[in-house]
């Protein structure tokens, strides 16, 4: 599965859609990678005019507030300014947070700036897409009792999962409605499930998707579904939350 990268700078006009850009190019093929901006503009002609020179595709590239995707889960947030950085603190937890610090090309308005952040940017990508290469090959999970149950000695786990099982399928956003909990929260729970095998994702759009793992073992298995079945009460309230929420997006995907 590709590792997922948020890129963040305050008017996603420039460095975090270079990033973008130049990343999907380099190493696509690895990664999944999206750009967003604390106070989002839109695309500078000129960062989309070095990109085309040097011969990045910008197909598809346009400038979005952070919120268009808080929600969803990524492996890396990576700032590119220090305003951002300090502006979003600790976003999409459980993301792993990275600092990157670029001149803003846009003031001086100059085609050799542009150009010079573009190869500052460019350098900086095959640095972390090389340091990053062997992460992306998930090892499969052992399951091991002691991380398994461990991983389901939390009330909130243990119920998330047990919702997901009930449901098939469900994204961050439906979580966070059933437990009427903050997306960070949620995310970083799942996150826990998921580095133990309990959970697979599926992107469809702008959603991840969770579900049981394909791979869960027999007897992992047969100890959820009596779980599931002997204690209902555990999710009785998430359940009618989640049945009561409009515009459900998993609904919409059936």
């Amino acid at each position: 599965m590709k590792r997922r990268v948020l890129f963040v700078c305050t008017a996603n006009s420039a460095r975090s859609l270079m990033a973008e850009a130049l990343l999907r190019a380099m190493a696509g093929d690895r990664f999944e990678v999206a750009s967003a901006g604390t106070e989002p503009t839109g695309p500078h002609p000129m960062a989309l005019q070095v990109l085309e020179e040097a011969g990045i595709t910008i197909e598809g590239l346009h400038s979005k507030p952070l919120a268009d995707v808080q929600g969803q889960y990524w492996d890396y947030v990576i700032t590119l300014c220090e305003k951002a950085a300090n502006e979003c603190g600790t976003i999409c937890q459980p993301a792993q947070q990275i600092a990157w610090d670029f001149a803003d090309p846009v003031p001086a308005n100059r085609h050799a700036t542009f150009a010079l952040t573009l190869k500052e940017i460019r350098e900086r990508i095959a640095l972390f897409a090389l340091v990053h290469e062997k992460a992306t090959g998930r090892k499969p999970a052992s399951y091991e009792p002691v991380a398994v149950f461990k991983a389901l000695a939390d009330d909130f786990r243990l119920a998330a999962l047990l919702m997901i099982r009930s449901e098939e399928q469900l994204c961050v956003c439906e979580l966070t409605e059933a437990f009427d909990a903050p997306q960070p929260k949620v995310s970083r729970h799942l996150a826990t499930l998921r580095e133990v095998g309990l959970l697979a994702t599926e992107r469809r759009g702008q959603w991840i998707y969770y579900s049981l793992h394909p791979g869960i073992p027999p007897w992992l298995a047969r100890v959820l579904d009596e779980t599931g079945t002997k204690n209902p009460g555990l999710i009785e309230n998430p359940l009618a939350r989640l049945q009561a929420m409009a515009d459900r997006p998993s609904v919409q995907c059936l």
